[in-house]
């Protein structure tokens, strides 16, 4: 029930909502009430003589408000001829049900605009909590899965917002007006009926019950499946280039397969609820036929023909209300399960956050210092008591194997991950005092892979600053060495490059993503092997680019191709999380160590030719 009244709160704004689709329900069912109190008389006019109508309207006088409508309906018949009283019940019964409609035409209204502003609003909070969740979170999460819950899941829960409004309001009070208008026409009868209907709710809600669990496992499934279907997107051009099509399609027919066989045992369950409640009503509606024909037909004639007939057209009616509350409490089930799943990633707690008194850095002015910083991505060590400082203008680079943890330490300084043990300081201040925004609006990020969007190049470029001019756009690429290459697209600059700049070079999707961190103008940047992918034509036009980008800034640079950082101030050689090497270009070669092998290797295979032809 909690997680129902949390999902209301989603349906914001919704001040004036609930208290209109209360009073328009009322309405709906005062109408629907209305309609079949209409043809008792109806029937009367039908099937009985005028002496008995007399009579009828004689004893009745003195009822309940309900009979007083009946009585007086039934005067009014005794005034007019048949024809004219059938015409006017007729009339009335058109704009009875007109007006009943019309409610229950405004109820669906209010229930899709709560429909559409709780998904709207539970929508943007899924997405913005996963925007905000730092960077350990997606290392074991599957991209799949949060998809999936993004998309699938909040689907399923739309349909539980109107079910359950249905379920508490509407057809509850529609039943209960039922209800009074059987108790108005037998009290006994309807005593039977009620003795009948937890025989019918109980089988419902054990079906529900079930179901429950089964949603649970079939949103795991398709979970599963739009994670492979990811995976296959995100790596077709390997996929096809191994011929390991065989491999997917193994994977995903599996997991289709689970997923088939989950639906199904659903579907079993969810199709069983409202083919019963028909059976169950029909059953019923049969006892009540023995039990009122009975009624009917005693010496005692403890009730008239007329009104039994109203009787059971009106326990029809409650047949109705019930089976859509089995077929609700199907979907409520299976929205419930994908709430829970909902709210689980919205309330995942991010771990790397601003500390309570955090500052902004306005002024970046000596150094940047890594303290004796020990890391471990869950029970696997990383860097293992880091030190060492960055001066402010100076280059610092990180060799090392792969897997050592050199990008590691660019995530550190980043703060897309905080250090276990250790602090990292700018001007003696510990990152964690400063604001997260304010340190990353000092930092320019270019990486291996250039991450771009399938969006125009002036927007690409101009990510990280909204109201960037195009000049300066320009400006940045033309530094970049990217002005040439975008200028001879179709569209320039309003060219759109494709699903991660699929239609650019890789060469061409790196000097872009070199212009973006110019347009921000950082203080510091991180160069995470922004060369090594390229070919040597492009790693050229590349690094004119970045030593047009490192020009007086503070830079960290993770290097793979050592003949990138010659130049840099001090380089440190890291093996399996240690620092075990530091010193200039200079100073390492002439010390005998793993700096200078990774050095002679590099050039070893630089020197190389290809085997004359024969």
């Amino acid at each position: 029930m909690n997680t129902y009244f949390r999902l209301l709160k989603y349906a914001k704004p919704y001040k004036w909502l609930i208290p209109q689709y209360f009073i328009y329900t009322l309405l709906f069912v005062l109408f629907s009430v209305v309609n079949l109190a209409i043809l008792a008389p109806l029937l009367n006019l039908l099937f009985k003589p005028e002496q008995a109508l007399l009579e009828t309207t004689a004893v009745e006088h003195d009822a309940l408000s309900l009979e007083n409508f009946y009585t007086f309906l039934n005067e009014f018949i005794t005034t007019q001829t048949k024809e004219d009283a059938l015409y006017t019940i007729c009339l009335i019964l058109i704009i009875s049900v007109g007006l009943a409609n019309l409610f229950n035409y405004l109820t669906l209204m209010l229930q899709a605009k709560a429909r559409i502003n709780a998904v709207t609003n539970l929508r943007n909070s899924v997405f913005n909590q996963i925007t905000e969740l730092d960077m350990g979170y997606f290392t074991d999460a599957r991209k799949g899965d949060v998809m999936t819950k993004v998309s699938n899941d909040v689907q399923n829960i739309e349909a539980t917002i109107v079910n359950s409004l249905t379920v508490l309001f509407k057809e509850p009070f529609l039943i209960l007006g039922y209800f009074f208008i059987l108790f108005f026409i037998s009290t006994e009868l309807t005593l039977y009926t009620l003795l009948l209907v937890p025989i019918a709710g109980s089988a419902i809600s054990y079906i529900a019950k079930r179901l429950k669990r089964r949603a649970q496992f079939t949103q795991e499934s398709i979970s599963r499946l739009n994670n492979i279907l990811e995976e296959t997107l995100s790596g077709i051009r390997i996929i096809k280039a191994f011929n390991a099509q065989w491999y997917t399609k193994k994977k995903f027919i599996n997991e289709a397969d689970i997923y088939a066989k989950q639906s199904m045992k659903m579907a079993t369950k969810s199709n069983l609820s409202a083919p019963l409640a028909q059976v169950l009503g029909t059953s019923m509606l049969c006892l009540i036929l023995l039990i009122g024909g009975h009624m009917v037909l005693s010496d005692m004639h403890q009730l008239d023909p007329s009104k039994f007939i109203l009787f059971l057209i009106t326990f029809g009616q409650l047949i109705v209300p019930a089976k859509n509350i089995a077929n609700a409490f199907t979907n409520i089930q299976k929205g419930l399960v994908s709430s829970e799943r909902v709210f689980k990633l919205i309330d995942t707690p991010v771990k790397v956050i601003d500390n309570e008194n955090a500052q902004d850095l306005i002024n970046f002015k000596s150094h940047i210092s890594f303290n004796r910083i020990n890391f471990a991505y869950e029970n696997r060590t990383v860097l293992n008591d880091i030190s060492f400082d960055i001066v402010k203008g100076s280059t610092v680079a990180i060799v090392g194997q792969s897997g050592g943890g050199k990008s590691t330490i660019a995530d550190l300084l980043a703060r897309f991950y905080d250090p276990v043990e250790g602090s990292i300081t700018i001007d003696g201040k510990d990152i964690k005092d400063i604001t997260i925004s304010s340190l990353r609006k000092k930092m320019g990020i270019v990486t291996q892979e250039s991450i771009l969007f399938n969006d125009t190049i002036h927007q690409n470029i101009s990510f990280g600053k909204e109201e960037a001019l195009l000049e300066e756009i320009i400006n940045a690429s033309k530094i970049a060495n990217a002005h040439e290459f975008i200028m001879r697209l179709e569209k320039g600059y309003e060219t759109i490059i494709g699903e991660r700049g699929s239609k650019l070079s890789g060469g061409q999707k790196q000097r872009m993503s070199i212009a973006r961190a110019l347009l921000k103008n950082p203080e510091i940047l991180i160069l995470d092997e922004a060369t090594s992918a390229l070919d040597s034509e492009s790693e050229k036009l590349v690094q004119d680019a970045i030593l047009n980008l490192t020009k007086n800034r503070t830079t960290l640079v993770i290097a793979h191709r050592l003949s990138t950082i010659q130049n840099a101030d001090l380089i440190l050689v890291l093996k399996e999380g240690k620092i075990i090497q530091s010193g200039t270009h200079l100073e390492l070669i002439r010390k005998a160590g793993i700096y200078k092998n990774l050095l002679e290797i590099q050039n070893i295979s630089h020197s190389k030719t290809l085997p004359n032809s024969p």
